[in-house]
């Protein structure tokens, strides 16, 4: 069966298109589901700077992976992978088809892709930081003998990334490097996977990302970020753009009349990675909206 899906950066305008299609293909008998593969709509009463699918859209149609975790859970790439195939296949044994909605591009592949993450062990790690941080010459040097296709990938004075690199050996007696090479494939684990790739031109996106920051503000940024920041956050929770900007202002950091400007300039530096990212992607096909709401109706299926 298909795994539909649209990706794109922020602001593109993804979530509009899939819940239409997602409406129209359910209306018409073909059931669909909306999972979404995005890095921070997964944590509860983090709403209004993740754009996140309203209560009533999510019951128009159903949704997936939104308000799973609290904002204190460290929900690492490798668990969300996990859950999400998890959703997939259920969605599938149901009849139904999977429309994947997202613009995190490591999430994003590592759901739909053969990838691996390797573990991690705070003790192990902290080991060998205390062995290497007075001398990171010989730290990158000791990488180059146990893997040496990572030490050329890591800069000799990044003692954190070499520092994980090393780690990883220890926990798993294989190369750092060879959990890369995955990434330089796009074999997918779904046999049928449609994939459509919003890419609005440069204008179009900066005032859409323009108006978003200023709607985030009106619509009560600042409260639901003083809300938050009164928990305990996960790292990646904190760091999330809207956020972390708007704990600068609660915190004295930052005038709040600069709120919205500093969004908007984080969030187009963001959408040009994941422009980056995803152009990378061959299996992903330019539509602009239109042409994007009209393949994603039918799915590939002209009697929808």
């Amino acid at each position: 069966m298909t795994v539909l899906a649209v990706i794109g950066p922020t602001a593109s305008g993804k979530s509009a298109v899939a819940l239409e299609a997602a409406a129209v293909r359910t209306a018409a008998g073909y059931p669909t589901e909306i999972v979404a593969v995005d890095a921070f709509t997964v944590y509860r009463g983090m709403d209004i700077a993740t754009a996140k699918p309203s209560v009533e859209d999510r019951r128009r149609i159903a949704h997936h992976l939104v308000d799973i975790v609290d904002p204190d859970t460290a929900l690492t790439v490798a668990a969300f992978q996990a859950i999400a195939r998890e959703v997939i296949e259920a969605i599938l044994a149901r009849g139904a088809t999977p429309l994947l909605v997202g613009g995190s591009g490591l999430y994003w592949r590592a759901v739909v892709d053969d990838l691996a993450f390797p573990p991690t062990d705070p003790d192990v790690r902290a080991r060998i930081q205390a062995r290497w941080e007075d001398d990171v010459d010989e730290a990158h040097k000791h990488l180059a003998i146990e893997d040496p296709d990572a030490a050329a990938a890591i800069a000799p004075g990044n003692l954190r990334r070499i520092v994980r690199a090393l780690e990883v050996i220890a926990l798993t007696s294989r190369p750092f490097s060879s959990f890369r090479t995955a990434f330089d494939r796009f074999d997918s684990i779904y046999d049928d996977l449609d994939v459509t790739l919003l890419d609005p031109p440069d204008n179009a996106l900066k005032a859409s990302i323009t108006r978003r920051a200023d709607g985030m503000v009106a619509a009560g940024l600042l409260a639901e970020a003083d809300r938050l920041r009164r928990t305990s956050l996960s790292v990646t929770a904190r760091q999330a753009i809207g956020y972390a900007e708007a704990f600068a202002v609660l915190e004295g950091h930052m005038p709040q009349d600069e709120l919205a400007v500093t969004i908007a300039q984080r969030t187009w530096r963001y959408a040009r990675r994941q422009r980056s990212w995803f152009r990378k992607d061959p299996r992903a096909v330019v539509r602009d909206r239109s042409a994007a709401a009209r393949h994603l109706q039918t799915g590939g299926n002209d009697a929808v």
